[in-house]
């Protein structure tokens, strides 16, 4: 599988790190948790989504303030995320 996070050069990023993970959804109820959920598979921890409706009421804005502590992490939730039904767009 490519690899799916955003074009990065490794040697800009600086681990441990604290990321702000976004994600574009359809409104669906409960996505969040599912969000947050595949990416505790990966990264651990006790993560709060914060939830935004969009003006026409179609779609979800989730982010979710994650550490970590090296690329892979960061590979494997975008990957992880980005099967979740209903996203659109990681950002």
């Amino acid at each position: 599988m490519a690899d799916i996070s955003p074009t990065v050069k490794n040697e800009l990023w600086t681990f441990p790190c604290n990321f702000t993970f976004k994600a574009m959804t359809l409104a669906i109820n409960g996505i969040e948790n599912n969000i947050v959920s595949a990416i505790q598979r990966h990264v651990p921890g006790d993560y709060q989504a914060v939830l935004k409706t969009s003006k026409g009421g179609k779609y979800f804005s989730v982010s979710v303030h994650i550490h970590l502590t090296n690329k892979q992490q960061l590979d494997a939730v975008y990957k992880e995320v980005h099967a979740v039904e209903g996203v659109k767009m990681i950002l």
